[in-house]
């Protein structure tokens, strides 16, 4: 650390960093437009002004931009100097001059940086009194609204969107005082990390469209921390609230995680939670139609059809640990599905065993981004894990910084470092049967089929280290490739390989932790990533159970009597034909859900459970990190959190193994002392009785105001506020709030002066690092025993052969489009685009097809994509073949009406 002088206080700071860096974490409150923590320096705004002075006798010294001058050990500089102080005025003057004067109507009202920094600077009064510069705005797309004229030119919207982001159809156009960002011409922005322009921009040009459909300023939301849903990567969020609905979703910054940006799809997904197919009274069949029933008259139905035989119950991967293990609790471990249905239950335990089992780091998206070398293999990070593909292009920016390393000039000299590296090339390899958004900032991008990317990633290891399997039968382009990869893997400091679960190809997931093994092995600092399919596959791996397919099993040998179903839609596990079966082998379907959906409707009694908005509850994402999300809305009964369902449940049947559960820390009690592998999910965040300075945390900034008001058509007398005992959050303005606060439970970043997002800085223990309050979450994984490098696998699939008359039909995941929650949301709903085939063949012109899978027919529109292999087709599931999740052999045949004759085409 070197020592610097700030206005006379000695402060440490870091070496590495710049001026303003240090003032920030020191404490100082020093204005900036153009600065971004993630995307470094370029002096744009000139708004940091300092004074810095040579010694202790300069007298004079001379003004520096503090975001541009590096720390220098005995620096001497002046934020409260009189000149520093009166330039920064007139930045803020000049670029106050086009400024509208649109505050009070403006949707960063009362949380823009600009508004901040302009109080900071003391610019209070308008001097310009001539017209102002004004633009047309753009329509860009169901996310993001557009208001050109607010722009001060930061430039931070360009250097995300493309520099950062990899975006394309983001730019500058125009230049002097006449600059304008946006598109070419108006549509809809294409990167799935578009949202992040509405925190990345310190004014209000780009701002939350559904957002400001049902706005309320800051002041007048309860906040709560809580993890996006929609994959398995486990960002972290802020959910805001307002008369009991959700009004958006924000970055929760976690250093290890998702640290400043979100993916559109975690942003903008959060809708379904206000939508009006949610399930909200409990009802069961009466005259052959569901009918809503008083919550009691619901479970004493429950205790009528519970004697009739054993229970079984289907979890799900997408709820709670907590609630999954109530039923779980109820039903007794041999009755108990993770709710995944083969090939997916096989295969997320192997992850998790493979994981637990490997010498290798498990890779956070942070590492990630630090990697010197990866490699990609056959998994469409950008469609199944977007926060994790953003990551993985930070690589190229790790091998500019190389190259900034020999010229000597700081990482964080943003526009120097991408002039240096601009001809680096990137160490990332992606090998894929498709093409993928990666495609482009990788080294080089391959084309396989999943068997035979299996067997290059065991090719892989075999070159790194040879005790490993060797691949017999490898072309000598494949041997080339190999090479090449391995060689690179070697050279890195930081490898890092990357699979999921895609493709369902075992064989690929053992491949990649035979690389990984073999690097080990060599010494190296490797990191393994495995991507899941939903936010709580980790966890049902770790708690245990049966797959979808072996209940089955269990009604077929007379064991089936009432089938409880947990937050899963079962019509996209299986397809129409299974899915009937195993209904028709029970004699009752409860569900416990909180949308309507198709296993819903066919139920014969349901219960309401809450939305994640609505309960706490605990995740494990990708790498084993448990994670607990807060209650932001307090909603009416009869909704409750599926786990009080199951305790209410057990009660009225007399079941008396089940604990009476009185609130969420107790769950977590019962699931640390009976699962090992759980056994400290109690330490990712502070219990319900967590108190700051003797009082709660309070969830709502001072100025909030209206609860009366929001109830005047019901009554003007003012209610209690709503209570609940499953969280440490106090749920007025009532309570302490501190930046020192544990950083699981931060409900909002606010600071004195700071009143925008960019108060996060207040909130960590320095920029980019660790928050104050500690981490989030805890990594269970990490305690497992490594079973030793040289613990190889050796089940290598033989090559692919292509059949004649047959092409092989894979999965094609989509950012917007395939998760099932997100696609309820109406913004992610006109983002998702229509479902079609892509084939290989160049016989497939386009038009309508019929499709047979699994000697089953579905009409679909068929389009031809020359970057597939002949004899290769890619479908989105769910979108039109019901549960097709795997690889498969099919036809299709061109419909009469677009052709002549019925041609197979493969």
């Amino acid at each position: 650390m070197a020592k610097i002088l700030i206005d006379g206080r000695e402060v440490e700071a870091r070496p590495n960093e710049n001026l303003l860096q240090a003032c920030l974490e020191a404490g100082v409150d020093l204005p900036y437009f153009c600065w971004h923590p993630e995307l470094g320096s370029v002096g744009a705004c000139r708004q940091c002004a300092v004074k810095q002075f040579a010694n202790a006798d300069d007298k004079r010294g001379r003004i520096v931009m503090a975001c541009m001058t590096p720390v220098t050990e005995g620096a001497i500089i002046s934020v409260e100097d009189p000149e520093a102080k009166e330039f920064r005025g007139e930045v803020v003057e000049w670029l106050m001059t086009n400024h509208p004067h649109d505050c009070p109507v403006c949707e960063e009202g009362g949380e823009c940086h600009l508004q901040d920094m302009t109080v900071m600077t003391g610019h209070r009064e308008r001097r310009y009194r001539f017209d102002k510069r004004t633009h047309n705005n753009q329509d860009l797309g169901p996310f993001v609204k557009h208001e050109m004229n607010r722009c001060i030119a930061c430039y931070r919207c360009v250097r995300f969107y493309r520099d950062y982001a990899g975006g394309e159809d983001l730019g500058v156009f125009a230049s002097h005082n006449n600059v304008y960002f946006g598109r070419h011409e108006s549509g809809t922005l294409e990167s799935p990390f578009s949202g992040n322009l509405i925190e990345v921009c310190p004014t209000g040009v780009f701002t939350d469209k559904p957002f400001s459909k049902m706005y309320s300023r800051k002041w007048d939301m309860r906040g709560a921390p809580s993890v996006c849903g929609n994959c398995s990567t486990g960002c972290n969020t802020i959910i805001n609230e307002r008369a009991g609905k959700v009004k958006r979703t924000l970055n929760r910054y976690n250093d290890d995680v998702n640290r400043y940006f979100l993916c559109d799809r975690g942003r903008f997904g959060h809708d379904w939670v206000n939508a009006p197919t949610r399930l909200r009274s409990a009802g069961y069949v009466i005259e052959d139609s569901m009918t809503p029933v008083p919550a009691q008259a619901a479970l004493d139905r429950f205790a009528q059809i519970a004697t009739a035989g054993s229970i079984v119950g289907i979890g799900s991967p997408r709820a709670s640990l907590e609630s999954n293990f109530a039923l779980k609790t109820l039903v007794g471990e041999g009755n108990f599905s993770t709710g995944m249905a083969e090939p997916e239950h096989s295969l997320v335990k192997l992850a998790a065993e493979l994981l637990a089992a490997s010498p290798a780091r498990i890779a956070t998206l942070h590492e990630m981004e630090a990697s010197d070398g990866a490699v990609v293999l056959g998994e469409d990070v950008t469609a199944t894990s977007p926060r994790m593909s953003l990551a993985l292009r930070q690589i190229k920016r790790t091998a500019f910084n190389k190259a900034a390393d020999g010229a000597r000039v700081p990482h964080w000299m943003d526009a120097a470092v991408r002039t240096l590296g601009q001809d680096t090339i990137s160490p990332l390899f992606v090998v894929s049967p498709a093409a993928t958004d990666l495609d482009g900032f990788a080294h080089s991008a391959l084309r396989a089929m999943p068997d035979d990317i299996a067997r290059l990633g065991f090719a892989i290891a075999h070159k790194i280290d040879a005790s490993a399997p060797e691949v017999s039968g490898l072309s000598d382009e494949d041997s080339e490739r190999v090479a090449t990869i391995a060689d690179a893997l070697l050279t890195a400091e930081r490898p890092l390989i990357v699979s999921g679960l895609q493709y369902a190809s075992p064989a690929l997931l053992r491949a990649s932790a035979n690389i990984a093994a073999a690097l080990a092995a060599k010494g190296k600092d490797a990191a393994l990533a495995f991507v899941l399919p939903e936010a709580n596959s980790m966890g049902l791996a770790l708690m245990g159970g049966i797959s979808l397919d072996a209940v089955s099993q269990l009604a077929g040998s007379g064991q089936g009597g009432t089938l409880v179903v947990l937050e899963n839609d079962l019509s996209r596990r299986l397809d129409a034909e299974a899915l009937d079966a195993l209904l028709s082998k029970f004699g009752n379907l409860v569900v416990i859900d909180h949308s309507v959906n198709p296993t819903a409707i066919r139920s014969q009694l349901a219960f309401p459970s809450t939305a994640y908005s609505e309960c706490g509850g605990t995740l494990v994402n990708y790498e084993g990190r448990a994670q607990r999300f807060l209650q932001v809305v307090y909603p009416e009964a009869p909704l409750q959190v599926g786990w009080r369902w199951i305790r209410d449940m057990a009660e009225a049947a007399g079941f008396e193994h089940v604990p009476q559960w009185g609130d969420l820390d107790e769950v977590i009690a019962s699931i640390s002392a009976e699962i090992p592998a759980l056994s400290r999910i109690g330490e990712a965040a502070p219990d319900a009785h967590y108190k700051l300075e003797g009082t709660p945390v309070r969830s709502q900034p001072h100025r909030i105001s209206g609860r009366t008001a929001i109830r005047a058509n019901i009554s003007v007398k003012d209610i209690a506020p709503p209570y609940s005992p499953d969280t440490p959050l106090h749920s007025t303005m009532e309570g302490s709030y501190t930046t020192d606060m544990p950083g699981t439970l931060v409900p909002f970043y606010q600071a004195p002066g700071w009143n925008s997002e960019q108060s996060l800085n207040r909130f960590q223990q320095e920029i980019g690092g660790e928050m104050r309050g500690g981490k989030s979450g805890v990594r269970l994984l990490d305690d497992a025993p490594a079973s030793g490098v040289n613990a190889y696998y050796g089940d290598i699939p033989e090559a692919f052969v292509q059949r004649d008359g047959e092409f092989m039909l894979l999965p094609e995941y989509r950012v917007f489009g395939t998760d099932e929650m997100s696609m309820m949301s109406a913004p992610i709903k006109e983002r998702a685009g229509p479902a079609y085939i892509r084939i290989g063949s160049a016989q497939a012109a386009g038009g309508m097809v019929e499709l047979v899978l699994n000697g089953k027919s579905f009409p679909v529109e068929m389009r031809y994509d020359p970057s597939l292999p002949p004899g290769v087709a890619t479908l989105p599931p769910h979108m039109v073949a019901r549960a097709f999740s795997a690889p498969g052999w099919a036809t299709m045949r061109i419909q009469a009406a677009q052709t002549a004759g019925t041609e197979n085409v493969a």
